[in-house]
């Protein structure tokens, strides 16, 4: 059973087009920005320069400085004035410019604003929205092919999502922005440019629901992010061997929605996780551990993972080793279909 729909919450046109990733996401921080004037924008060259991946381009011009702040190289300090700015009723959208690059402002997430909501009783609300960078495949330097989303998904007073494609960045993070709660929106650097049509007046899955995108019957593929495109191309291969592979998109890792998961695993009898981060106490590891306790009696093979490896993400020549790749999900699917 598909989640359920929610009404638009805003838009930056009324006609379909074809946008990218990166556009997607400067769209919906535009629309949020129009609706509210206590959304800020703030972050290291998010400004004139429109942030490294371009994602920001032209809001400090039609917003002013006073909206969308350059920030110094201090991403501790852009935490902590965003958790400042929050308990003062407004609603701020920082950027960290890569992935590696969050592990300084870590102790303000984790000890700050994590629990301000608790701390207080319920009294005081941090909608601070951290959007991150996050994953390989650009041929990066260290610090710059980083998958932290395990971490965070382990914090209590988090939400953690990641978008896999335009129309969800452009959707996702207008809710995320307009949550009350604290906010982590990993977006897929490798995929900042691939394309699809959005119509902004169409009805969207609210943010923490997960979505099917693929049907199928000999297995079920759950994964996130940028392994979302590798799942479906590996789906599509299937199909010259006979198999028909299930593909969900999880789109929340905290809270988890494995509402259709299961439900495609009682179907299709077969789960594989798929995630670039290292596998070692991840998000498919809670996957894999939930589904089993909940679908043991459907289960007709072990729950299979496929991920990064357990160690620092290698230099750039040699991440196409490191990354799960078509072949290694094929493969963990065959290993599946042979019990």
């Amino acid at each position: 059973m598909a989640a359920p729909t929610v009404e638009p919450t805003g838009s930056g046109t009324a006609q379909p087009q074809t946008v990218t990733m990166a556009k997607g996401l400067n769209m919906a921080m535009r629309a949020a920005m129009e609706r509210d004037p206590k959304v800020l924008v703030m972050g290291e060259d998010v400004g004139k320069l429109g942030g490294v991946f371009r994602v920001t381009d032209g809001l400090q011009k039609d917003f002013g400085e006073h909206r969308v702040l350059d920030t110094p190289l201090a991403e501790s300090g852009i935490i902590g004035a965003a958790v400042g700015l929050a308990m003062r009723g407004f609603r701020p959208v920082c950027e960290i410019q890569f992935d590696g690059f969050i592990f300084p402002g870590f102790d303000q997430i984790v000890s700050q604003l994590s629990k301000m909501h608790f701390r207080s009783q319920g009294r005081v609300k941090t909608p601070v929205v951290i959007r991150v960078p996050f994953g390989g495949g650009i041929g990066a330097v260290e610090h710059h092919s980083e998958s932290p989303e395990s971490l965070f998904a382990h914090v209590a007073g988090l939400k953690v999502v990641s978008c896999s494609n335009p129309v969800d960045a452009y959707w996702m993070l207008q809710q995320a922005i307009d949550s009350d709660d604290p906010v982590l929106f990993f977006e897929p650097k490798r995929r900042y440019w691939e394309k699809a049509e959005l119509d902004p007046t169409a009805e969207h899955l609210p943010m923490g629901s997960s979505a099917l995108l693929r049907r199928g019957s000999s297995a079920t593929l759950a994964t996130y992010g940028p392994m979302v495109k590798t799942c479906l191309d590996a789906a599509n291969a299937a199909t010259e061997d006979g198999n028909e592979l299930e593909v969900v998109d999880l789109r929340s890792l905290s809270p988890l929605d494995l509402g259709p998961v299961a439900e495609s695993v009682r179907r299709t009898g077969r789960l594989i996780v798929v995630s670039e981060s290292p596998p070692e106490s991840s998000v498919t590891s809670e996957v894999a551990a939930r589904i089993q306790q909940e679908c043991f009696y459907s289960l007709e093979a072990p729950v299979m993972r496929v991920n990064g490896f357990d160690t620092p993400y290698p230099p750039s020549k040699l991440e196409e080793g490191y990354l799960p790749d078509l072949d290694r999900v094929l493969d963990a699917v065959d290993r599946s279909l042979a019990y």
